[in-house]
């Protein structure tokens, strides 16, 4: 195997098989001690449990939920809890190993976790998911904590779901601590700006390598994949910084228009259509497999993970990749968009900008005291810029991509924390 790329013809059967493979890379090139990289691919806590949730037509029906430790070397573990059918136990421990890697690239006080439960949010009423929440949070009671673990928002959660989670493990706990949770609705704790935040680190990262690559905004391209949380600011913040957004698509519908897409215009159409692109007008509409391998400068994926593979690797136009989901590309082809000459920046640094207004949330919390969104979107940034330059110099550094880069980046703070603190 290249000490630069995951080999093309290395099967992984799992998502924790690609975050061990990347792992596994960016110690051999980094010369990481054996003994920690055993800690890290091991991790420290696994819960599963059985939710039995009273539904409107009178039946209980039993729900699986999930919440995984990963590490807790810097600090107490966080991560947020997603509500999807296709939520397992493997999906979770990766996404949990990828936090203690986000946290640490983003210089974090944070290790990693991850949580879910295995439902279709869309098929149940919101009184099924309030029953459901709350159910969870009951049987996290011993999990979850100020400064133990963190959660947050995630894949078919928001501010709702949190809320409800906070009020029942505070009524169980006879606590009153919004900093439990993170993600929450401003009127019980949240933070302003948390909203657009990962998107927000989007955009930051792209500016911040569009520098590098020394290309001006205002001549460059982009195509956004997804419109959900993430996709949506993020096409809206690279639309304001003078990028012209060409392509967009959502799990309804896809579209690309060469002369730029109106994205207030999306926004406002979106909002009136219950959340979907389905039926916008505003673009040709394309195959959603077109979408990726699209003409462009910058591509963002931000949808869901596995989504560029060794098939369509080849066919991508962009020269820059800026990763807004979790996992976004295989190992596979990574080699691939290598040998391309790709930028790619990575997940655990293109989208950290949710989890570092998450720890913004959890710090107001404690003390009390809340910033205007300028004052948090200030900050954002610089951690956010802090966080890219410490990846670029390591991919020069070590002569590798971003991504084994912002592995390494995440390595060499959590090797210092293991040995310093010892391994248990």
């Amino acid at each position: 195997m290249s000490a630069q790329t995951v080999n093309a013809s290395q099967a992984h059967e799992s998502m924790f098989e690609a975050v061990l493979a990347r792992l596994d890379v960016a110690a051999k090139i980094m010369n990481l001690s054996e003994e920690v990289a055993q800690v890290l691919r091991n991790p420290q806590k696994q819960v599963k449990v059985s939710l039995p949730v009273m539904m409107d037509v009178g039946k209980i029906q039993i729900f699986e939920g999930y919440r995984t430790i990963h590490s807790t070397h810097l600090g107490p573990s966080k991560g947020g809890i997603r509500y999807a059918m296709d939520v397992n136990a493997d999906e979770v421990m990766a996404l949990a190993a990828w936090m203690s890697f986000k946290c640490a690239v983003a210089n974090l006080p944070y290790g990693g976790a991850k949580g879910g439960i295995k439902c279709d949010p869309r098929a149940m009423s919101v009184g099924e998911l309030e029953r459901l929440s709350r159910a969870y949070a009951a049987s996290m009671k011993d999990i979850f904590g100020v400064n133990r673990d963190i959660p947050a928002p995630d894949m078919g959660t928001s501010g709702r779901e949190m809320a409800w989670i906070l009020d029942e493990y505070n009524k169980i706990t006879g606590e009153d601590n919004p900093g439990v949770i993170t993600g929450k609705p401003l009127a019980i704790g949240g933070s302003l700006g948390r909203d657009a935040a990962t998107g927000r680190g989007v955009m930051v990262n792209t500016l911040a390598a569009l520098k590098k690559m020394n290309l001006k905004p205002s001549e460059v391209t982009a195509v956004v994949q997804g419109f959900g949380n993430v996709g949506s600011h993020a096409a809206r913040l690279l639309s304001e910084q003078g990028i012209k957004i060409v392509g967009i698509g959502d799990h309804t519908a896809s579209f690309y228009s060469e002369k730029g897409i109106d994205i207030t215009a999306v926004h406002e159409y979106v909002i009136k259509n219950n959340r979907v692109l389905k039926g916008f007008t505003g673009a040709t509409e394309i195959a959603a497999d077109q979408l990726l391998i699209s003409k462009c400068d910058v591509l963002v994926p931000a949808a869901l993970q596995n989504v560029i593979t060794e098939e369509n690797a080849p066919k991508i136009q962009a020269k820059l990749i800026v990763e807004g989901a979790n996992g976004p590309t295989t190992p596979d082809a990574d080699p691939i968009l290598h040998d391309k000459k790709i930028i790619c920046v990575p997940d655990i640094l293109a989208n950290s900008g949710g989890v570092t207004v998450s720890y913004f949330e959890w710090v107001q919390n404690k003390a009390g005291y809340y910033w205007t969104e300028d004052e948090v979107n200030a900050k954002h940034d610089i951690k956010m810029e802090i966080a890219f330059e410490h990846v670029w110099n390591n991919a020069t550094r070590f002569k590798t991509g971003m991504r084994i880069a912002a592995y390494i980046t995440a390595l060499q703070k959590i090797e210092q924390a293991v040995t310093l603190k010892g391994a248990y």
